[in-house]
């Protein structure tokens, strides 16, 4: 429970700090700056993370070298959705991030988990 706790203040930091960065603070609030936070912590731990081989904050990691890894994906977030402008733009952003990571986890590793059977079996993917 505690390290969820830590994970949404670290996330929330991140965020807010990314925002002051890409000077989107004034348009967001707590929750999205959490949101972006955490989502970045993503997009750092699969793009930055095989760079520089560290973890981010959603493995757990909280050391400094973890924060800014975390930091750099949340900036990324924040220089795509800045560029759509539009909460439209920030939700396919994400929509698609989803479907790369649902099929790289799905089709390239060839996983047996019960999420990934399910998803081979909708009918418009075969």
């Amino acid at each position: 429970m505690i390290n969820f706790l830590i994970w949404i203040i670290a996330g929330g930091f991140i965020g807010w700090l990314a925002s002051l960065i890409m000077k989107t603070n004034s348009r967001q609030g707590t929750i999205v700056d959490i949101v972006v936070g955490i989502v970045g912590a993503f997009l750092g731990g699969y793009f930055l993370s095989p760079l520089f081989n560290i973890s981010t904050i959603n493995e757990g990691n909280y050391s400094i070298p973890a924060l800014l890894v975390s930091l750099g994906g949340a900036i990324i977030l924040l220089a795509i959705s800045k560029l759509f402008r539009n909460i439209g733009g920030f939700v396919l952003i994400i929509l698609i991030a989803l479907l790369i990571y649902i099929y790289s986890t799905c089709w390239t590793m060839g996983s047996t988990s019960a999420f990934c059977i399910s998803v081979r079996a909708i009918p418009f993917l075969q």
